[in-house]
């Protein structure tokens, strides 16, 4: 089996090359890179960073003047007779954005960029927070009801959009699939190690990766997912309902501790991050392009705005406006990145390892090892170290395990967009389970397949590049939507609100409340 992997291993040795070209073209051609400023940005920030500014002025700030608005959206008793409720939904969102990137991202982001690369994490977030808010409006819009729930996201809007045509629908449902499909074996891994590794902190023993252990623990995995996923998306919901705020609350807390454990380098924090942010250190290359693509990069792939990979979860919900779900997918950036990002931030550099002797060191460790490494600096004693190390390698589990139930799930709610047959839908639950489990065995077999893992950033701005041009062709309609958001004068959303005639669940509801 060992050599099957490496096989496979160098079969994709060329797709990390290929992911880095994409994400840093055209700065890496001489001729653009010596232009000054401009130089520094490659076309995937220009395309991510230079929307979300302009949606950002076009909405009048939509993600600040109603954050608290959408707050009360999300936690408003909701009783969905159809769909799921707002707060399911955002946790279902939140599910798929607060992953293991927001640990492994901010690490390597930090690692490359330095400190500084958290500040443009930061001011991408912001700025994403009005794409996500976009993308939102746009997937509740063209929502369509499929028995007991809603179906929607890129591939509907997507296909409403450029000329109803079936092909487009088809196109971006299977690009979606084949995303989800490049992420999950890295999920598969992640849930398993985590498992091996918390076992190993209990023990105080190491646990042989090919052991009945690992099996065992991989067997469990898949037949849970598989029980949750062909439960359909409410039962996938019921999960991760429960699921989220616990990661999301132990991390936190966690993570706080350590910062009131080492309340003497806070100080240090903020003055390495705004320093490095405009004045790089010379030990992360002293580029201020490197900083600045690290930080927007990892931010916003951490939070997906852009990419359309979270607006299958918007669709579903039974909200009573389409710019309700839109300003919670906004907020949905907000928790991924400004507030589990920035803790992660906190751990890499207020540890500041790279500043020690044993920097070279940490450099060439692997990213999670790097932040137990910043979390063992940062912890007094043995003995809390491990408390701590488990309680983060338990949510690092978390993160991976709500992705890969994410990830399942939104492929299910594209495939519909191919058929709504439930032949076909198994079909697609049955293949994801499969490539998770290939994920499962690489790491009982010892292998990470980096090159095969570079696929899920090969995707990430493959979907950026058809994606945003969608939401450029909607954005007229999302603008109409939220002009009658917010004038708030009771009337309800329709079809003729935003001048088209084919929101056609928005038209059947306005007739039932008249």
């Amino acid at each position: 089996m060992h050599h099957i992997f490496e096989s496979i291993n160098s079969v994709f040795s060329f797709i990390g090359p290929l992911s880095d070209f994409f994400w840093d073209f055209p700065t890496n051609f001489e001729w653009y890179a010596s232009i000054p400023v401009l130089g520094n940005f490659s076309l995937a920030i220009i395309v991510l960073l230079g929307s979300g500014i302009f949606f950002t002025l076009r909405l009048g700030f939509m993600q600040f003047t109603h954050f608290k608005h959408g707050l009360e959206v999300m936690f408003e008793k909701h009783a969905a007779s159809t769909g799921i409720s707002p707060l399911a939904a955002f946790l279902l969102s939140s599910a798929m954005r607060v992953g293991p990137g927001n640990i492994l991202g901010v690490t390597g982001a930090i690692s490359v960029g330095g400190p500084g690369a958290l500040f443009w994490m930061w001011i991408s977030a912001f700025f994403g927070m009005a794409v996500a808010y976009m993308e939102g409006v746009l997937a509740q819009i063209f929502k369509e009801q499929k028995d007991d729930e809603f179906v929607g996201g890129l591939p509907f809007y997507g296909r409403k959009l450029l000329g109803n045509k079936v092909w487009i629908g088809v196109c971006l449902s299977l690009l979606y699939i084949l995303y989800a499909l490049c992420c999950l074996p890295a999920q598969g891994f992640n849930v398993v190690s985590s498992v091996g590794r918390m076992a190993e902190i209990i023990t105080g023993a190491s646990i042989a990766s090919d052991s009945a252990f690992f099996y065992a623990v991989g067997a469990l995995t898949i037949a849970l997912t598989a029980v949750i996923t062909f439960g359909g998306i409410r039962k996938v919901t019921k999960w991760t309902d429960k699921l989220v705020p616990v990661m999301a609350v132990l991390y936190v807390v966690t993570v706080l501790v350590l910062i009131v454990l080492n309340l003497n380098t806070i100080p240090f924090f903020f003055k390495a991050v705004f320093t490095g942010a405009f004045t790089p250190d010379a030990f992360f290359g002293g580029v201020f392009g490197t900083v600045l693509a690290q930080g927007v990069k990892r931010g916003l792939m951490s939070n997906e705005a852009g990419q359309g990979t979270i607006t299958m979860s918007a669709a579903a919900s039974d909200a009573k406006h389409p710019c309700d779900q839109g300003v919670l997918a906004s907020i949905g950036v907000f928790l991924d990145t400004i507030v589990i990002c920035t803790l992660s931030g906190f751990v890499v550099v207020m540890a500041h390892c790279w500043t020690g002797p044993n920097a070279k060191a940490w450099a060439a460790m692997d990213k999670l090892p790097k932040f137990t490494e910043s979390i063992a600096v940062l912890t007094p004693g043995s003995s809390i170290n491990a408390i701590v190390a488990f309680l983060v390698t338990l949510c690092f589990g978390l993160f991976a395990y709500t992705c890969l139930l994410g990830m399942i799930s939104f492929s299910e709610i594209a495939a519909n967009r191919i058929s709504k047959s439930k032949g076909f839908i198994d079909c697609v639950r049955i293949i994801s389970l499969l490539v998770a489990t290939f994920g499962i065995l690489c790491n009982i077999a010892g292998l990470e397949l980096g090159n095969l893992w570079a696929f899920s950033d090969l995707g990430n701005i493959l979907i950026v590049y058809f994606n945003v041009p969608i939401v450029y062709v909607g954005a007229k309609y999302v603008f109409l939507a939220t002009k009658h958001y917010k004038k708030n004068d009771g009337t309800p959303f329709t079809s003729a609100v935003i001048g088209r005639t084919d929101c056609t669940f928005w038209d059947e509801r306005a007739k039932k409340l008249q």
